[in-house]
């Protein structure tokens, strides 16, 4: 993000500096925290009053413009057996059989359900298993056990849809099992992102792309991103930014300057219309 930080800054000073003093259009910089867990950062942002008529977030998409990505929902399920002696199957309740039990179901949800809807540019919503404990020794039924899932969802999907499908799989698995006990905790869930790909913001991107010869690819973005939650208070948010997100959280990250100029000067032209355009 540092260079989509340093691109956005740039294009925005460079702007200003070709633009008629009296224009009355302004250009927010903001640069928040947390994005990649809770965005309180834009949160409190938009919670302060703070309002535009559209937003570029410079996150890096290789200079491909993506009015869309998927959203996602964090989901812990708590399974509770009795624990007994590795001999005493008639009353040793095995937590982590529950668990493997519910997770096969929420694999068919994966691989036979989620398909069957897609999306123009994000394909189709996912879901993987994130994390596993229980168990307390090997000749001991567990008493415990506890997963975390993480759904990808689609425009249109909810963290109410989500919490429902895993207690759909829970009472599937209940109807075989009566003694299954299941608790399931909403961890954390953020809205996906899609704006029209007609909407004044993209238009005048790719007019901008063009004007600086750089080819006005449009595509999804994989990852989740703060757009959601400008576009949910009303402002239209796509991304545009130098950098490839595969090489995000890498050992070694990198973005070639090259892109990074080139976004710049994008954006630089982009602001420039803007703030040229009568009100």
């Amino acid at each position: 993000m540092k260079s989509g930080i340093a691109s956005m800054c740039a294009g925005a000073v460079m702007a200003m500096d070709r633009v008629d003093s009296r224009t009355s259009r302004q250009i927010l910089i903001a640069a928040v925290v947390d994005e990649e867990y809770a965005s309180i950062g834009m949160r409190e942002l938009v919670a302060s009053g703070v309002t535009a008529e559209a937003a570029i977030l410079t996150e890096p998409t290789r200079l491909a413009i993506c009015p869309a990505h998927r959203g996602f929902v964090w989901v812990e399920v708590e399974l509770t057996g009795r624990a007994a002696h590795g001999s005493r199957y008639d009353i040793g309740v095995d937590a982590i059989r529950h668990a493997a039990l519910i997770l096969a179901e929420l694999d068919k949800l994966e691989t036979e359900d989620l398909h069957r809807r897609t999306h123009q540019l994000l394909g189709r919503g996912s879901l993987h298993a994130s994390a596993i404990e229980g168990g307390s020794g090997l000749s001991t039924y567990p008493d415990r056990c506890v997963f975390t899932i993480e759904r990808r969802t689609l425009p249109g999907d909810s963290a109410g849809d989500v919490m429902d499908e895993v207690r759909s799989a829970c009472e599937r698995v209940r109807a075989r099992r009566p003694d299954l006990s299941a608790e399931i905790r909403l961890i954390e869930s953020q809205l996906p992102s899609d704006v029209k790909l007609d909407a004044p913001v993209v238009e005048m991107l790719k007019r901008a792309m063009v004007g600086e010869r750089v080819d006005p690819i449009v595509e999804g973005m994989s990852a989740w991103t703060d757009a959601a939650i400008l576009n949910s208070a009303g402002i239209p948010a796509i991304c545009f930014g130098p950098g490839d997100i595969s090489l995000a959280h890498a050992k070694e990250e990198f973005v070639a300057i090259s892109e990074i100029e080139q976004a710049t000067a994008v954006l630089t032209r982009m602001a420039r219309d803007w703030l040229s355009e009568k009100t």
